[in-house]
């Protein structure tokens, strides 16, 4: 929660440091070779060439690690893990030309004009609590993915102007203008199979410090039982 709910409130610390794979796998191998990128993938990397593969950070100790796993039982097959800085970084053939930043700005920018109404009905408090309940996860759900697929990177390697930012503060006056809302529907909806459910369901105010975002509503002090916790 706290992941998708700071993400992109402070440009992030940059060193220039990157952490690039390099993986060769014999012709018999596709299989293996398709496992790698997938692993890849889900380690935030991206094919800077065909089987050169590059994330920003320090961090390599997980891929390594993923890699022996998949590519240790392959004969024949190399790999390499190293960190590098590239000497053109922002240029034409630097790393961000891997990452489909065009695509990226465009789903920002297909975020704001799709909310856009909703922002506004939310800050003339036009908004009832079912449709608060339905839109406000529906825009958390949409917001997430951009948490997880973003790479993040610093200014100086993005196209300008980038639309992050106008779509994170369309985010979050939807997240906070209609938490409460929200809250009171699934208290409504939930009450009648569970009689104690104001009392625990809680809602994020992420607006309130948006380093440390906590949870609003239900009793103060009490502790949630891992079974019995709605919170959104």
């Amino acid at each position: 929660m706290r992941h998708f709910l700071t993400f992109g409130a402070h440009p992030p610390h940059w060193s220039g440091d990157w952490v690039l794979v390099s993986f060769s796998i014999p012709s018999s191998g596709p299989a293996s070779r398709h496992a790698v990128r997938r692993a890849l993938t889900a380690h935030g990397f991206v094919g800077l060439y065909d089987s050169v593969w590059i994330r920003p950070g320090v961090h390599a100790t997980p891929v390594r690690a993923e890699l022996e796993s998949l590519l240790h039982p392959v004969e024949g097959a190399r790999w390499s893990v190293l960190h590098v800085r590239f000497d053109e970084e922002a240029g034409p053939h630097g790393p961000a030309a891997a990452y489909d930043l065009t695509g990226l700005a465009a789903g920002y920018a297909a975020f704001v004009a799709r909310y856009a109404p909703l922002r506004v009905a939310a800050r003339r408090g036009a908004v009832d609590p079912a449709t608060a309940l339905v839109a406000r996860t529906s825009a958390m759900d949409s917001w997430r993915r951009f948490a997880d697929t973003d790479p993040d990177l610093p200014a100086h390697l993005l196209p300008q102007p980038w639309p992050r930012q106008r779509a994170r503060e369309t985010f979050l006056d939807i997240h906070s203008g209609l938490g409460a809302l929200a809250r009171t529907r699934l208290i409504e909806v939930t009450t009648p199979h569970w009689p104690d459910a104001a009392t625990w369901i809680t809602h994020f105010h992420a607006s309130r410090d948006s380093a440390r975002p906590e949870p609003t509503g239900g009793t103060p002090g009490r502790r949630t039982p891992p079974a019995r916790r709605a919170t959104h």
